[in-house]
């Protein structure tokens, strides 16, 4: 698959340049190679981010816990010992 590429300057600190270059060595791969994947894989995980939508509620877990033995317009009362059941 021939794919065009760009070229850009990225500027890093030197102990991550450091960093960068030794593990280029180790892999056999050039810097370029582990940014570009490292850069892949970031926009993954934000694009699955960004697909969701903003005003959607997170889904809580639920459980059934069996019938309603007490109208929640008794509640505070059988709570506080007030009525009996």
């Amino acid at each position: 698959m021939n794919v065009s590429m760009q070229k850009i300057q990225i500027l890093f600190p030197d102990p991550l340049m450091e960093m960068l270059r030794k593990l280029a060595r180790t892999e056999d791969r050039p810097v370029s190679e582990i940014v570009r994947r490292a850069v892949d894989r970031d926009i993954e995980q934000r694009a699955g981010l960004l697909q969701r939508p903003r005003a959607s509620t997170p889904a809580f877990p639920t459980f059934d816990g069996g019938k309603v033995r007490v109208t929640a317009a008794k509640m505070k009362s059988v709570i506080h010992g007030d009525e009996s059941r």
